[in-house]
């Protein structure tokens, strides 16, 4: 049966907690939620997405208080938190006695976070819990940033949609492993390292930590190809779809169209069209995708990591 398509952050909740899978909207992109206290319910997340279980799941909250309830809580983590909450930086902590093993595949830590969302966060008060949800796609995919990405990807997998449109950030959040004596950057994301006073890249001793940092992801159904040159790329790939900047489209002739994704200029337009134009151009028919390299500085780190993780030939296990 099709996911039902819902407007009413009230009514999601209700399905929520009746054990059912409802996708909802953030910031950064679609999140599939469960009633974390109810273990086939987080158990049939990791089904409908085939998620792998030594994957965690990020506890997705209302208010700051709501995660004082999950997680153990220092000053520079608080800290955090009143700077950058509602916002797309997850926090990972000591987990609190009584979060499902499951959320946090078995780790003594639990990833947090509260999104700048409306929606979300109406629907999150409603359910009056945390509520755990990885990205609303089918593992290693791109993630999803309309309603009709998640149908597309779990429709038949999942009770609900919350539709709340496009998502305006476009990449995942930023994780932070704040737990010990030292900030580490587990996950690149829409909060830029540096204004977290770090280094945009990710600390090579955390991986497994924080989802999105051992298994392959934001793959398409085709090779993507990123090059430091979009028209030597062309050259070496005839047949290849393209997504390239406003600036490059128009010095090579080229108009937006089935095998053609042109992102604007800017760092936040790049973040927001990039899993839309991923998904667009793998149905374009051609053999594969030509993307250009990004500098991995500011909210364009982030970009860059998700094209680099779906380029053709990139493994994430170890």
């Amino acid at each position: 049966m099709k996911a039902r398509l819902l407007s009413d952050p009230v009514e999601a909740a209700r399905w929520l907690r009746q054990g059912r899978l409802v996708a909802f909207p953030t910031e950064t992109v679609y999140g599939l939620g469960a009633d974390a206290a109810d273990e086939r319910a987080v158990a049939a997340v990791y089904t409908a997405k085939g998620r792998p279980l030594d994957n965690p799941l990020i506890l997705h909250v209302a208010e700051v208080g709501d995660a004082q309830a999950v997680a153990v809580w220092n000053e520079r983590a608080l800290e955090l938190a009143r700077r950058f909450w509602p916002g797309p930086l997850t926090l990972v902590l000591p987990a609190r006695p009584g979060v499902p093993a499951a959320i946090r595949a078995g780790k003594p830590t639990v990833a947090v976070r509260c999104p700048d969302h409306d929606l979300a966060r109406a629907f999150l008060a409603a359910a009056g819990r945390p509520v755990p949800a990885p990205s609303a796609n089918r593992s290693g995919r791109p993630s999803p940033t309309t309603a009709a990405a998640v149908l597309e990807e779990l429709g038949d997998r999942i009770d609900a949609v919350l539709d709340g449109g496009p998502c305006r950030m476009g990449v995942e959040s930023t994780v932070v492993d704040a737990s010990g004596a030292r900030l580490r950057l587990l996950r690149l994301g829409a909060t830029p390292a540096e204004d977290l006073g770090l280094e945009p890249r990710a600390d090579p001793d955390v991986e497994g930590l924080s989802p999105g940092t051992r298994h392959r992801h934001y793959a398409p159904s085709i090779p993507v190809h990123v090059v430091d040159d979009v028209e030597a790329g062309l050259r070496s790939h005839p047949d290849a779809a393209v997504l390239c900047g406003a600036s490059a489209a128009a010095r090579l002739g080229l108009r937006p169209g089935p095998a053609v994704c042109v992102l604007p200029d800017d760092p936040a337009g790049r973040a927001a069209g990039l899993f839309d134009a991923l998904r667009r151009l793998e149905r374009s028919g051609r053999a594969c995708i030509v993307a250009p390299r990004l500098e991995p500085a500011g909210l364009d780190a982030a970009t860059a990591d998700r094209l680099r993780r779906a380029s053709s030939g990139t493994r994430m296990d170890p």
